[in-house]
């Protein structure tokens, strides 16, 4: 029995480690390039005309726009030449393959090598690309793209700065339009101050598996640990599911979608954490081994996958940078916390010497 459980414990660490390893390339993937935070506030401020019907709004902490089109026209995007880049309408969405924003607007770094045949200057050649109305894109008008911030925010960095007012032209017919925003700079938290609360908050929860095995303490102790794990757990499945909303997903189905192909792994665990919280709560066998692996991996997948918002002061969720960094720390909280506890109370079963039945 007492090399069962210290097999256990010792699982613990490995299993939550082999699954980082295993799910590091997906849980990159979210978003197509989303970044995890960031110190620049993208805004728009409109449409100029106004044209109703027409919606404008950044998206995924301001890495990509989002056009909707319900005018019934046609709507074209210019790209940085003066050359049609997107086209919206009835029929779907297309892009013009000889723009040179085609192939430089599909990463955020817009980095990509231009074919030969994108030319500014050549006919436009539409390839559809959606069957709907809405088109989301990057756009280095509202991007700051360099490594270095401008002059005036290193010169003054804890102060707020506006980088910029920029507009991307449109094309309503032969009407011309165009988006307006403004992009600024906002002075990044103090993250250390974030996760000095945090390690303090998952040494609190992790004292609960000081507590003996043996009841009462012990099963007061272990129906904690599976009500915070359970918390941590739903905030871990409600996290990604604000970045997927961030990113443009519409309805259930959307972020279902969003949540399988990008967010696997944070979904998994935080369903995982609840699932193990339950069964602490019903003091099943092994309910110590389940607890400590639940939040090992919820702290790992949801919590630190997600800590950029720490030292960020935009963060990538429809909710406000602060209630973000709370719900992280939270997060980080109950499952390194439950992680500690689970295997300080295997550790303590293992030394609780097993009596031997005597007989008269």
């Amino acid at each position: 029995m007492i090399r069962t459980l210290l097999g256990r414990a010792g699982l613990v660490a490995a299993a939550a480690g082999l699954a980082t390893v295993i799910s590091a390339a997906p849980a990159a993937a979210h978003g197509a390039d989303a970044p995890d935070g960031t110190d620049y506030r993208t805004r728009t401020t409109g449409v100029t005309p106004a044209r109703p019907g027409l919606e404008v709004r950044v998206i995924e902490a301001g890495a990509r726009l989002e056009l909707t089109n319900h005018t019934g026209r046609t709507i074209e995007v210019i790209g940085y030449s003066g050359e049609p880049y997107l086209r919206v309408g009835p029929d779907g969405v297309f892009e013009n393959s000889h723009s040179p924003a085609t192939y430089l607007n599909s990463t955020i770094t817009g980095d990509t090598t231009l074919p030969a045949d994108a030319d500014p200057a050549a006919p436009p050649s539409w390839q559809r690309v959606d069957d709907g109305t809405t088109v989301r894109w990057h756009d280095q008008r509202a991007l700051w793209q360099e490594s270095e911030p401008p002059a005036a925010v290193r010169a003054a960095p804890d102060r707020e700065h506006r980088v910029r007012d920029w507009t991307i032209p449109l094309r309503d017919g032969a009407e011309p339009a165009r988006i307006s925003g403004t992009l600024d700079w906002v002075p990044p938290p103090d993250a250390y101050t974030w996760w000095a609360v945090t390690i303090v908050g998952a040494l609190a929860v992790g004292a609960l598996g000081l507590l003996a095995a043996a009841a009462p303490a012990g099963a007061r102790a272990l129906a904690a640990l599976g009500v915070l794990l359970m918390i941590g757990g739903a905030l871990a499945v409600g996290y990604p599911v604000g970045r997927e909303l961030d990113a443009g997903a519409r309805g259930v189905g959307g972020v279902l979608v969003g949540l399988l192909s990008g967010q696997i792994w944070s979904l998994l665990t935080g369903l995982g954490a609840i699932a193990a919280g339950w069964y602490a709560l019903r003091r099943r066998p092994a309910a110590d081994f389940a607890v400590a692996l639940a939040g090992a991996c919820v702290a790992l997948f949801a919590g630190v996958g997600n800590a950029a918002v720490f030292a960020r002061s935009v963060a990538p969720v429809p909710w406000s940078p602060g209630i973000a960094r709370v719900l992280v720390a939270v997060v980080l909280v109950t499952g390194a916390g439950a992680a500690t506890a689970g295997i300080l109370r295997l550790h303590a079963a293992s030394r609780t010497p097993t009596r031997t039945p005597t007989h008269t």
